[in-house]
């Protein structure tokens, strides 16, 4: 089944302003249906949890909700799923529990792809423990992984292996479960950034070989938040700090303080949206969600080649560094002998927004080596269509030419 994109985009009240937004990446814009949902929950009725009154019985159902949608969403269980304020937070959380059994002589493998927010906590807690930090590299002409380089930084010393599932920079997928089935040979945990790659794929956290997996519902049409999936009874053999009256009980133990409930609401809300856009003759969540993702995937596509057809015409006046054979629809792309941030303003003042920086991926941006201090990164999203790419074009093309 395709995407009616006409239809859908009109669920989008910030698509009115006219703006043609290409900053997918840093989060997408939001449905009319998820902010009803937000609104209706939080003015309720709404108390903390319990088995009593209506507005009790609404908090639990907000939190039962949001684990089961979020659990169809990643092809994981409910109870394995966590709810953080963001990913970064709970890659730092997991990182200080992960953290708690490594000494001197333990390993932890980074990737030099990666958003900071899966290397930094890792290199810190590693450092807290005297453990030794090993990198994996990729090429900066093909943005793909280097293999060898896999090969060489996971060893029998490995503890944790921690890798991207798609660059918010550079858009590339890696092999994700080829590293996996790697790092669980030699007895090590596999900690998967999933937030730029949940927003163009249909996951399965179990085929991708992740341990904990985790993404940002903001990403895929959703409100502002973290989420972490891990089986159970791996949850159950980690002992976080917490406050001594509260639960122990597997997620919520994980989870500090009252739970936004509005917010639980609004992500369930963003995943039966998803569901919806495209389900054919499927039936039950998962399976809509699934052939949902893949009219998605179809229409971005075909959006990524009529912009890469587009970006090729402008010959030498652009770079493209988003090179990899599997990737997102996102390219990072410079200007020789002209400014990235430039570029960024110049589309703005024509209510084009494509931002322009390093996107917190420092490793990879500096992998990469660039003249430039910045670099213009396109990114699509569902709601997108010809005509915005078009529009880019047309600006690009004004701009190289300036």
């Amino acid at each position: 089944m395709t995407l009616d994109i006409a239809a859908f985009r009109a669920h989008f009240p910030a698509l009115l302003t006219g703006t043609a937004y290409f900053d997918g990446p840093g989060g997408t814009q939001t449905p009319t249906a998820v902010g009803a949902a937000i609104a209706d929950a939080i003015t309720g009725p709404l108390s903390n949890r319990g088995p009593g009154t209506g507005s009790e019985s609404n908090a639990e159902a907000a939190v039962g909700g949001f684990r089961a949608a979020m659990a169809d969403l990643l092809g994981a269980q409910p109870r394995g799923v966590v709810h953080g304020r963001s990913a970064t937070q709970l890659t730092y959380d997991f990182s200080r529990h992960l953290a708690k059994t490594w000494q001197p002589g333990d390993e932890v493998v980074v990737s030099r792809l990666d958003h900071d927010s899966n290397i930094r906590p890792w290199v810190q807690a590693a450092a807290g423990a005297g453990a030794t930090v090993r990198w994996i590299d990729f090429d900066p002409d093909t943005a793909e992984i280097d293999d060898a380089s896999v090969a060489a930084a996971i060893t029998e010393r490995t503890k944790l292996v921690a890798i991207t599932a798609a660059s918010n920079l550079l858009g590339t997928r890696p092999p994700v479960r080829r590293i996996a089935d790697t790092a669980h040979t030699a007895g090590a945990l596999v900690y998967v950034d999933g937030v730029h790659h949940t927003a163009h794929a249909a996951v399965d956290v179990k085929a991708l070989g992740a341990d904990f997996f985790t993404c940002s519902p903001y990403k895929f049409l959703g409100p502002h938040c973290g989420v972490l999936v891990a089986e159970p009874d791996l949850l159950e053999s980690l002992q976080p700090d917490k406050l001594l009256p509260s639960t122990n009980e597997v997620p919520e133990r994980f989870e500090f303080g009252t739970l936004p409930y509005e917010i639980l609401a609004g992500v369930t809300a963003a995943v039966d949206f998803l569901a919806a856009i495209a389900p054919g003759d499927a039936t039950g969540r998962r399976a809509r969600l699934l052939a949902s993702a893949h009219a998605v995937d179809g229409h971005e596509l075909a959006l990524r080649s009529r912009l890469e057809a587009g970006l090729a015409d402008l010959g030498d006046a652009v770079t493209l560094h988003s090179r990899a054979r599997d990737r997102t629809p996102t390219l990072l792309v410079t200007f020789p002998d002209r400014s990235s941030a430039n570029a960024y303003r110049f589309l703005a003042e024509r209510n084009i927004l494509a931002p322009a920086g390093s996107f917190y991926a420092y490793e990879a941006f500096r992998r990469l080596d660039l003249e430039d201090t910045a670099a213009l990164r396109i990114g699509l999203a569902p709601y997108n269509d010809d005509d915005d790419v078009d529009r880019l074009l047309a600006a690009l093309s004004e701009f190289t030419a300036s």
